[in-house]
C-alpha cells in the first residue's frame, strides 16, 4: 500500500519547498494524478533555531516542536516523514525527537537524512574516502557528519573553524546576504561557499556534501571546482519516495 509522505517544511521554509520540488521531480509518473500524496507542515515560528540550541545560545531543545510537527503529519495520514534540516539530525536533537515519538506511541517512519547520505556515498562513490562537508556551525560542532561517515569508513574533511564561522555559516545565516534571509544565493554567499570548496579540495576532499538544506539552492551544477556535490535534500527526496512507493522512484537521478 502506498504511503503518504510527510515533510516538516519549516526548517527552513525555502529548504522545505526545495524538498517538495525534488520529490515531484524524482517521481516516475506520466500524469498529475499519478504523483504521490505529500503533506507539508511548515510552522517555523514554533521551532527554535537548531544551531543556537547546539551552541548553547538558547536553552530550549527544538526536538519538542519538531516531534510535535511529526506527530501532526502522522495524524494527517503521513506514513513516512522527512525533516529537511541537517542540523536537526544532531544526536542531541534527533534522539530526543525519537524518544518523544516513542513516548507518544507515534510509530510513523521517520527517516534519518544523514544516514541516507551515508548509504548514497557507499552505493555511488566507490573508491572515494575523503568527503568535504559544508554546513552550519551547529552541524559542524555537533560532528553530525563526522560520526555517520566515520562509521562507514569515510573521513569527513571540515573547513578550518575560522573559515567556518566567518564565511560558511554567514553564507547561510547572514541577515543581509545569507540564503535563509534571501531564499537564494547572493553573490557574497556564493563567493563564501566557493572559497570553502576550494579550501576543502586542497585539504584532500574528493566530494563535497552540501550539509545544510539551504546550500543546494546555491548550486545549479552537480560539480564545483571539479568535485561532485552531494545534495542531502535530493537524497532525502528519493528515500521518501522509496519508502512511500518504490515503484515510483526514478531509476536515474534527474
Amino acid at each position: 500500500m502506498e504511503k503518504w509522505i510527510g515533510v516538516v517544511g519549516g526548517v527552513g521554509p525555502f529548504a522545505g519547498i526545495d524538498l517538495l520540488g525534488k520529490i515531484a521531480a524524482q517521481t516516475a509518473v506520466n500524469l498529475d494524478q499519478e504523483h504521490l500524496t505529500v503533506l507539508n507542515w511548515s510552522q517555523p515560528a514554533t521551532i527554535v533555531d537548531r544551531t543556537e540550541f547546539l551552541l548553547g545560545q538558547v536553552a530550549e531543545n527544538p526536538a519538542g516542536a519538531l516531534a510535535a510537527q511529526v506527530q501532526q503529519l502522522a495524524k494527517m495520514g503521513a506514513g513516512v516523514v522527512g525533516i529537511p534540516c541537517n542540523t536537526a539530525h544532531a544526536p542531541r536533537i534527533f534522539n530526543q525527537i525519537r524518544a518523544e515519538l516513542a513516548a507518544a506511541n507515534c510509530n510513523v517512519q521517520l527517516l534519518h537524512m544523514i544516514e541516507e547520505v551515508g548509504r548514497f556515498l557507499q552505493d555511488n562513490l566507490p573508491g572515494v574516502t575523503q568527503i568535504g562537508v559544508l554546513s552550519t556551525t551547529g552541524t559542524y560542532q555537533a560532528g553530525v557528519y563526522v560520526e555517520v561517515l566515520g562509521a562507514l569508513g569515510f573521513t569527513a574533511v571540515l573547513p578550518p573553524f575560522s573559515l567556518q564561522t566567518e564565511k560558511i555559516h554567514p553564507a547561510i545565516y547572514d541577515p543581509v546576504y545569507g540564503i535563509k534571509a534571501c531564499g537564494l544565493a547572493t553573490e557574497q554567499a556564493q563567493a563564501n561557499l566557493q572559497e570553502g570548496i576550494a579550501t576543502l579540495k586542497v585539504a584532500g576532499a574528493e566530494a563535497i556534501i552540501l550539509g545544510c538544506t539551504e546550500l543546494p539552492l546555491a548550486f545549479s551544477e552537480p560539480t564545483a571546482a571539479g568535485l561532485p556535490l552531494i545534495d542531502p535534500t535530493l537524497i532525502l527526496a528519493r528515500a521518501l519516495i522509496r519508502e512511500a512507493n518504490p515503484a515510483k522512484l526514478k531509476e536515474v537521478i534527474e
